[in-house]
């Protein structure tokens, strides 16, 4: 009998859901609360957008005033664009975040899938350590790795950028996670076939794991594109600022401005929302099948 008829029975004839409990009433809740964080979430970006749009007079104001009085107007985005140059950021911005993307979750699924399958001796020390590993400060490897890149000769250059960022020990504990919950009576049969250790995870393993690989490459992408940091000070050329390094000195050449901050923001996340429209599927799917939840 269908489970939905069984509920309908169980408590005459009322349609709930297994986790909110029988009734409308914890359905509307929930519902309520939701549009009550959406709401919370599109206010100040709607006001970030309205700033944009304002003269720096209007911007500058006391009060909330969503309507400006001198009208809106476009010199925030006309100043950023003439004074910058954001072709060039935009393009290096997209190298960087997808060659960090790339490297990321190759190595990422590669050193995941031997602390998932292969047994070797210090298996369960190593791989504390880089559990442990997520909670050292990103900051606090700013120096080291900047001397490392000097004795390398990479500063100012992609591989500066790009090379410290593609070790990230939580997409690595993400995907173990993952690859233990894939039944091992698959590759038990890929291997009486003949299959080789690697071509089990290139044919076997990686394909069913296709949704956690893209959440995973979503949330590098995201955290590269973002990262302000270690771009600025792994280089001075202007050729080579990303998008948030190279919005930031438009900012300083000028001051404070209030509406130029909101268009750069603006400008600057347009980007990452567009990401995130084509795959919220993969990321909330991704949170459901590691438990990162809260399951």
């Amino acid at each position: 009998m269908p489970r939905e008829v069984v509920r309908r029975r169980r408590y005459g004839g009322r349609v709930w859901h297994p986790s909110l409990g029988p009734g409308p009433l914890p359905r509307v809740l929930t519902l309520l609360a939701l549009a009550l964080m959406t709401v919370v979430w599109l206010v100040p970006f709607g006001w970030g957008v309205d700033t944009s749009f304002k003269t720096e007079v209007d911007a500058s104001a006391s009060g909330v005033d969503w309507i400006p009085k001198a009208g809106f107007t476009l010199d925030a985005y006309r100043t950023i664009f003439g004074q910058g140059n954001l072709p060039v950021w935009a393009v290096n911005s997209v190298v960087i975040a997808v060659c960090v993307t790339a490297i990321t979750v190759a190595i990422s699924a590669m050193a995941a899938y031997a602390f998932s399958r292969t047994l070797f001796r210090g298996r369960r020390v190593l791989f504390a350590v880089t559990v442990a590993s997520i909670m050292v400060p990103p900051q606090i490897l700013i120096v080291p790795l900047f001397r490392q890149m000097l004795a390398m000769n990479l500063v100012d250059t992609y591989a500066a950028v790009i090379l410290p960022q593609v070790v990230a020990p939580a997409m690595v504990f993400i995907l173990k996670k993952f690859f233990d919950g894939i039944p091992r009576e698959l590759e038990e049969a890929a291997r009486i076939d003949g299959a080789g250790s690697f071509r089990v995870f290139w044919s076997v393993v990686l394909p069913l794991s296709r949704p956690i690989l893209a959440a995973v490459a979503i949330f590098v992408f995201i955290n590269t594109w973002n990262n302000f940091l270690w771009p600025f000070i792994s280089t001075s050329d202007p050729q080579l600022m990303t998008l948030p390094v190279g919005l930031s000195t438009v900012k300083d050449s000028t001051g404070l401005r209030n509406a130029q901050e909101s268009a750069a923001s603006i400008l600057g996340s347009i980007p990452l929302l567009i990401v995130f429209m084509l795959f919220q599927r993969q990321i909330v799917k991704s949170v459901a099948t590691t438990g990162l939840g809260g399951q």
